[in-house]
């Protein structure tokens, strides 16, 4: 049986804010793993020009499990208009594919 890993990307304001959604998310097997990373983002919102210190998540999935994901990470997400978009992985190590699908799947009772 197939399944097709993705990466969803999200960011968020606050390290801290970041720690919790990712500890949240890989404990409600929503990804295998999640990693996170300290950027400047710089963009416009609401006609103004801001420059902000944001976290990203790289959230390893399965594509499967984006719905779920995107509704999880809606009721969580501190931002109006939070980012969340996946990417899809064509290829990669079949043993990390392997693992990330485990790490992914969904409970039982689902």
């Amino acid at each position: 049986m197939e399944q097709t890993a993705c990466i969803v990307m999200t960011s968020i304001g606050t390290e801290d804010e970041a720690e919790e959604l990712a500890a949240a998310i890989v404990e409600a097997q929503l990804a295998a793993c999640v990693q996170i990373q300290r950027v400047r983002s710089l963009y416009v919102w609401q006609g103004e020009l801001h420059r902000e210190p944001e976290w990203v998540l790289h959230i390893k999935t399965l594509a499967a499990r984006y719905a779920a994901l995107e509704a999880f990470i809606r009721e969580r997400h501190s931002y109006q208009t939070p980012e969340i978009v996946q990417v899809p992985i064509t290829s990669g190590s079949s043993d990390y594919l392997h693992w990330l699908a485990a790490g992914s799947a969904p409970p039982a009772q689902e």
